[in-house]
């Protein structure tokens, strides 16, 4: 666990613990990888996960190792949508 101060009040992080995200971003960045899933059969490659829009929702699959979000975007790890959609 490693102790942070935000905003003057003392917080602990657990070091390994995925940060939660927007449940409505979740269920978007779920859908835009199941569309995926649906029409490529056979992934050559499995993606490492979704830049979406926190605004509108709208996202795309990353495969790169070190992707490049733009500031309004959010990274959804390919693990944290496949641990609730099987």
């Amino acid at each position: 666990m490693i102790p942070t101060i935000n905003n003057g009040n003392q917080t602990t992080v657990t070091k390994g613990v995925p940060d939660l995200f927007d449940p409505n971003i979740l269920k978007s960045a779920r859908a835009i990888y199941q569309t995926y899933c649906y029409f490529h059969v056979k992934l050559a490659k499995p993606p490492i996960g979704v830049a979406i829009d926190r605004k509108t929702h709208r996202g795309q699959l990353l495969f790169t190792k070190r992707p490049i979000l733009l500031p309004w975007e959010n990274f959804i790890p390919i693990n944290q949508i496949e641990s609730e959609t099987y």
